[in-house]
């Protein structure tokens, strides 16, 4: 097991299991919920982020980005302009460089708009970014993110918040059996069995956020996730047993008496 690395644009991550920090209570519940999971990554809304009243608090306060991986992404934007000047902001405030890309279709459903989504991973390849890409579950356009220069690819398992699980495993499948990039599964996990699945599945790693601060006991499904996910890559390794539509009887038939 100690040679199951997970790597992201050469970083190395002690955990699968990355956090998204929005919708908590309060800093205080983030970090506890974050320290549970044993996340070693964390999202942050650039977009969202307190930088102009210095009387309140704000996240750094919580979680020290020396001790865990800050990733700012573009939560909020619904074009390649907007999303671009928002991790343009973040390379400014913080030297960011790896960084999460979405660009959002519609605020109903927030699907990808993946038109904007690779055009924006275009530019920001170019410009020295390593960008790890929320994207649908399309095979061929998560294929196009890769050849674009994408860090990782992040298929949703259903739309965001809605924690309806893992709704088209077979696409998410093929984007594994593709990819030589990290894929993981970000944007509708609702509970730590849909984490398992995905991991299950070959997903190199799971974002969730909702189902952890929605949760009624934040800190304890925190925990909950980091064990499933944990098992889940496990179950991966391990390799399940065939399927077969006929019964196997699971103790030998030979010998009777």
């Amino acid at each position: 097991m100690k040679k199951d690395i997970f790597k992201v644009a050469g970083k190395v991550l002690k955990s699968r299991l990355i956090i998204g920090t929005g919708k908590y209570k309060s800093f205080s519940e983030t970090a506890k919920a974050v320290k549970a999971s044993g996340a070693a990554m964390v999202t942050v809304a650039v977009r969202r982020v307190n930088i102009l009243d210095k009387k309140k608090p704000i996240l750094t306060d919580y979680l020290n980005p020396k001790k865990i991986i800050y990733l700012p992404n573009t939560a909020g934007c619904f074009n390649s302009e907007e999303a671009l000047r928002t991790l343009r902001l973040a390379r400014e405030m913080g030297g960011w460089k790896l960084v999460k890309l979405e660009v959002l279709g519609d605020k109903k459903t927030l699907y990808p708009n993946m038109i904007e989504t690779i055009k924006s991973t275009k530019t920001l390849v170019k410009e020295g970014f390593k960008v790890m890409v929320y994207c649908t579950d399309d095979p061929l356009l998560a294929k196009k993110l890769e050849d674009n220069g994408a860090s990782a690819i992040m298929p949703l398992a259903s739309p965001i918040g809605s924690g309806l699980g893992l709704q088209n495993k077979v696409n998410i499948s093929l984007i594994i059996k593709q990819s030589k990039v990290p894929v993981i599964v970000d944007a509708g996990i609702g509970t730590p069995s849909d984490a398992t699945i995905a991991m299950e599945l070959g997903c190199q790693g799971v974002l969730v956020n909702s189902a952890i601060a929605n949760a009624k006991k934040p800190i304890l499904m925190a925990q909950a996730f980091k064990d499933a996910v944990y098992s889940g890559r496990n179950s991966f390794l391990a390799g399940r047993m065939e399927k077969n539509y006929f019964a196997t009887p699971s103790s030998p038939s030979k010998g009777l008496i």
